[in-house]
């Protein structure tokens, strides 16, 4: 039986320290790999080794897979974790590892290609019987567009296919996830500048640029159920996590139990998404994502196989570490008996557990990424934080903008609403800007409260939100605090004594040191109007780019297109040019009517904020 004493992570930040942590516990040594941009971060710290991987650019560092099993092997490592994004989900990097005579920490990659690829997963769920939204293959696209003088008259089929009555549609990446490589189409004339956008969005995320049509479900719940599979024939369901909560299709809070699903739901959902594991020979931790409409009805999307970012979620419901229930797996080891208990009649999740992703972004200006210095961090006392950086760490141009992630357990969800309030009161980040006030305001609002978390949840009741506007409910007179703490009342804990998450001793994955304590006082006056003045701040800066003849960069990043020439007549919103920054695409847009007279960027340029790109008369 094969066994793990090295073992090199093919990540890097949260994700990166939250697998240190695990095998620091097993006794196993750990080699991070890093980039340039990453040299301080915290992962490079914490590993026992850690080696240079290449440029900033994901293409040149962490999805350099020929590198990356060169290292392992220099080193002495005798496995590879790839952890989630980059090259989790690529077969053929997991195929190499494997002929690299190396352990692979996740499925084997027969099972990958049949469930990593989108259109693969809906194929094999469609065989197994399973619902899944209509859908239309346009694998090929991309070389047609290529090769084609005129890409409308290229995509003819597409275009005049009785699919596109079904708008609205998705444009949806074949590989990958977080949602990337995702659009919304409307009407049949938004398709290909929307296909064209996703397919440079997922090549730059996962290095792969197929995309395929898929019916938009209107208003439903995101639910995803936790697979396991062992090489001894087993599989479990470790219970479901709503995941609706969303901007940009990407999940910024995660929680279970879903508080949509009833007993009867559950078992369906949990036994359709261990029918199809165990239909493609599924191993190691993977995820089953389905939609549910408002007929609880539901669909199966697709399958992740990795380990997923809100993986906390379910530790906190069942007590089980789940990177090292992946290492075990990957050693050999069966899963243990009171695992395979859990889908026993009657089971359930142990409590509820939310987590909140703490990202670096400005919700009041369409979530606008932000970059630069942690120049001030000071995390609650009482809550599980999951983070790649710490104080003085810097948030870069050329990665993913989530900080951290915040979980919370609480015996029923509205104590894990409060405890989870009380917590994001007492986080605090300076130097750049963050979604923690966006997310309080999201867990107090009323909607959340009832459990009416559909996929527009965001769209419904916070497309006005401005950061002035938010809302307490919690009565301060009745709380008390004490570093960052309130009182919870006398209602009991659920707590797993085998389990860290549990433990009330400022456990942090991926700290270097405590946070300082400081007394928190919620949404205090002084943060008030610092809010407001940057509101009103935004709103100026807001005008005078109407009244400019200046295009600027939004944020710093690398120009992918540029569409207009000297002399080209535009409106205002047209879009100018396009930008990719943080795995993001982002449009530049005209902000009024006029002719450009001159182009300061060229497609690869790197510019910078505030960096004039286009100039108008």
């Amino acid at each position: 039986m094969p066994s793990i004493h090295k073992l090199l992570i093919a990540n890097r930040g949260e994700i990166a320290c939250r697998i240190i942590r695990t095998c620091r516990a097993m006794g196993i040594a750990t080699v991070a790999i890093y980039s340039e941009a990453d040299a301080n971060g915290l992962h490079v710290r914490q590993a026992d080794e850690a080696v240079l991987i290449g440029p900033p650019p994901s293409a040149q560092s962490y999805l350099r897979g020929d590198a990356i099993i060169a290292t392992a092997r220099e080193r002495g490592c005798d496995a590879i974790h790839p952890g989630y994004g980059f090259l989790s989900e690529n077969a053929d990097f997991a195929e190499a590892v494997i002929a690299a005579g190396l352990i692979w920490v996740g499925p084997p990659p027969a099972a990958m290609r049949a469930m990593g690829s989108k259109t693969a997963g809906r194929a094999s769920a469609v065989a197994a019987g399973i619902p899944i939204p209509p859908g239309l293959e346009i694998e090929n696209l991309e070389f047609k567009m290529e090769n084609s003088d005129n890409a409308a008259n290229s995509s003819f089929s597409i275009l005049n296919s009785q699919f596109l009555s079904e708008c609205p549609l998705l444009v949806k990446a074949v590989a990958g996830g977080g949602g990337r490589g995702m659009r919304l189409v409307n009407s049949p004339d938004e398709l290909l500048a929307a296909i064209s956008s996703a397919q440079r969005e997922a090549l730059n995320a996962f290095g792969d640029g197929r995309v395929f049509l898929e019916k938009f479900i209107v208003n439903p719940h995101h639910v995803e159920i936790q697979v396991f599979g062992d090489h001894h024939g087993n599989v479990v369901h470790l219970f479901e996590r709503e995941c609706s909560i969303q901007r940009r299709h990407q999940k910024i809070i995660e929680e279970s139990p879903s508080p949509l699903l009833d007993a009867d739901l559950r078992g369906r959902m949990g036994a359709a998404a261990v029918q199809l594991a165990k239909s493609v020979g599924y191993t190691n931790a993977g995820t089953m994502e389905f939609l549910v409409d408002a007929d609880r009805r539901f669909y199966f999307l697709e399958m992740n196989t990795r380990l997923q970012v809100e993986h906390p979620v379910t530790e906190m419901v069942t007590g089980l570490d789940l990177v090292q229930l992946q290492l075990r797996v990957a050693m050999g080891d069966a899963l243990p008996p009171s695992l395979l208990a859990l889908n026993a009649p009657g089971q359930a999740p142990r409590g509820h557990a939310i987590e909140c992703r703490i990202c670096a972004e400005d919700p009041a200006n369409q979530f606008m990424p932000s970059i630069g210095k942690l120049t001030r961090m000071v995390e609650p006392a009482a809550a599980r934080v999951e983070t790649g950086m710490a104080e003085g760490g810097e948030v870069s141009v050329h990665y993913d903008s989530m900080i951290a992630k915040l979980i919370v357990h609480g015996n029923t969800r509205a104590e894990a609403i409060r405890k989870l309030d009380i917590a994001l009161a007492g986080y605090h980040i300076e130097g750049i800007t963050t979604n923690i006030a966006f997310l309080r305001d999201v867990v107090n609002h009323p909607a959340f409260a009832a459990g009416d978390t559909t996929t527009k949840f965001i769209e419904t009741h916070f497309a006005e939100w401005s950061g002035d506007n938010g809302q307490l409910t919690m009565d301060n007179g009745q709380l008390t605090m004490d570093n960052g703490q309130r009182a919870m009342g006398n209602e009991p804990q659920i707590v797993i004594p085998t389990s860290p998450w549990h433990a009330q001793n400022r456990f942090r994955i991926g700290v270097a040191q405590e946070a300082r304590s400081k007394r928190q006082e919620p949404r205090s006056k002084k943060q008030e109007v610092r809010t407001k003045r940057s509101t009103a701040s935004t709103k100026r800066s807001t005008l005078n780019s109407q009244l400019s003849t200046s295009v600027e960069a939004p944020m710093p990043g690398v120009i992918r297109q540029v569409n207009v020439a000297v002399g080209d007549v535009v409106k205002r919103g047209a879009t100018l040019a396009l930008m990719e920054a943080m795995k993001m695409e982002l449009r530049v847009n005209a902000s009024r009517d006029g002719t450009v007279c001159k182009i300061n960027c060229a497609v690869g340029q790197v510019v910078e904020k505030g960096q004039v790109l286009i100039e108008l008369e």
